[in-house]
């Protein structure tokens, strides 16, 4: 196992579906990574001015014809729109906030770590930037006078209260700053709208810009983060421009030294792991990543969402876990500040079964084949954890389960996790068969996913 955690952690060179992986050389960032990898479960949360209207975050603003680009209001032509959402920043009172309740839950269902949406496209600072009066901490900002007003100091804290890593999302887009979308001409895309080698001064002033909010995030303020998650950060494809990433990264960990950063498909040193979006990877991958994902269907709050099911999050885990990634799942607080109730029934049914089963998920590696049918594994010291995912949800855990690849190293090495009493097996002519008695399945641990733990050496 340990040969399989450096391949992980310390290739120089790793090729990916998506392109190429470069492993970090800093052995602080390298530290950092694996037990990055070690938490497996994260939480992370979308909210802004924009959670008013039950929209989607910040990309009503953007020009391109996108299908799921969804506005609040149709009736209005494009400017006449973005003066009524940047305006949301003068009703935005989230009274309703309570980062406290919110990390408790988080902290019951297991998850490690947590990124906090500090600023996302539209530039809204969800933090007491000085660098800009388009925040909720502004003088026109109800929210102002509130002693929370800083959510994301606030958030941060909650989180590390309950013992959670933090991190901040970061986007490098800011469709507000006037050297992003330069007012002096309509927005064309998501990218700049001007041509920076003809306006470099305008360029230089954004790279500031974005330098100066990185060291107000990392200078101390907001307490030790243990990543920096950077969204949209790969500039126009058909500009020669490219961010200041070199004097990005001696901010950020000249102020906190092993800083991971997420520099979302930039496939550089500066992506220190991968974040497939909404998807799971069919096969394991041989660099760190992470898949992010959605309780419900959407990153930001809306009205009348379907959260997904509790087998459904945690099928998604184990498969991501067994693959060598984590889960970094989505939770949109709405305008108030505050949470769906299903968002703390998923996560309180989530504690409930991490609570027997955690130990085959944290600090576990990938091991191969990864997966036979509906067994998923994962290994740890000298153990296997073979979970068993029913193929529907409410399908009962058999009698049998069939072990292919792995052997028990004695008569007693198979228990059920949660069950002290020892399971029966047998070898097969393709692997291994254990019993689970009708005694075990009319009393078992926990609901939807069971896992099957196997010392093999």
């Amino acid at each position: 196992m340990k040969k399989i955690l450096a391949f992980l952690l310390f290739s120089a060179l790793c090729l990916t579906a998506a392109g190429q992986y470069v492993a970090p050389v800093e052995e602080d960032v390298r530290a950092n990574l694996a037990a990055w990898q070690d938490l497996k479960f994260g939480m992370f949360i979308h909210w802004g001015a924009y959670s008013q209207w039950g929209i989607i975050e910040s990309w009503s603003l953007c020009p391109d014809d996108i299908d799921w680009q969804y506005k609040a209001r149709k009736d209005l032509d494009y400017f006449e729109y973005r003066n009524q959402y940047e305006n949301l920043k003068m009703t935005f009172n989230p009274v309703g906030f309570n980062p406290d309740k919110w990390a408790a839950a988080a902290a019951y269902a297991g998850m490690k770590y947590v990124v906090f949406s500090a600023k996302h496209h539209d530039g809204f600072c969800m933090f007491d930037t000085h660098q800009t009066d388009y925040k909720i901490t502004s003088e026109e900002c109800p929210f102002h006078t509130d002693p929370r007003a800083n959510v994301a100091k606030e958030v941060l804290a909650a989180y590390r209260a309950q013992g959670i890593k933090t991190g901040l999302y970061f986007s490098f887009p800011d469709w507000h700053n006037n050297d992003f979308w330069w007012r002096r001409f309509p927005p064309k895309s998501r990218h700049i709208n001007y041509d920076p080698a003809k306006h470099p001064e305008k360029w230089a002033a954004y790279q500031d810009f974005i330098a100066a909010q990185l060291d107000e995030l990392t200078g101390g303020e907001y307490g030790d983060l243990m990543l920096m998650w950077y969204d949209m950060p790969v500039t126009d494809p058909g500009r020669t421009v490219e961010y200041d990433w070199a004097r990005f990264a001696r901010i950020v960990r000249g102020n906190q030294p092993g800083m991971i950063m997420v520099g979302r498909g930039m496939k550089n040193e500066y992506e220190n792991y991968t974040t497939p979006e909404q998807e799971i990877p069919e096969e394991a991958l041989d660099h760190p990543w992470e898949s992010c994902i959605t309780m419900t269907y959407s990153w930001s709050w809306r009205p009348n969402l379907t959260y997904k099911s509790t087998y459904t999050i945690l099928s998604m885990l184990v498969k991501i876990v067994s693959r060598g990634g984590n889960l970094l799942l989505n939770v949109g607080p709405n305008g108030n500040g505050e949470w769906d109730a299903d968002a703390y029934v998923r996560l309180h049914e989530i504690g409930d079964w991490m609570q027997v089963n955690g130990e085959g998920i944290y600090g576990t590696k990938a091991v191969a084949p990864y997966q036979e049918g509906n067994v998923y594994y994962t290994a740890k010291d000298d153990y296997v954890y073979a979970f068993w995912v029913p193929e529907e949800e409410g399908q009962a855990l058999p009698e049998q389960i069939r072990i292919g690849t792995f052997k028990p190293v004695s008569s007693r090495a198979v228990t059920l996790m949660g069950s002290k009493r020892a399971l029966k097996w047998a070898k097969t002519e393709d692997g291994v068969v254990i019993d689970v008695p009708a005694s075990v399945r009319k009393q078992l641990p926990c609901d939807h996913i069971w896992c099957v733990k196997i010392k093999v050496k």
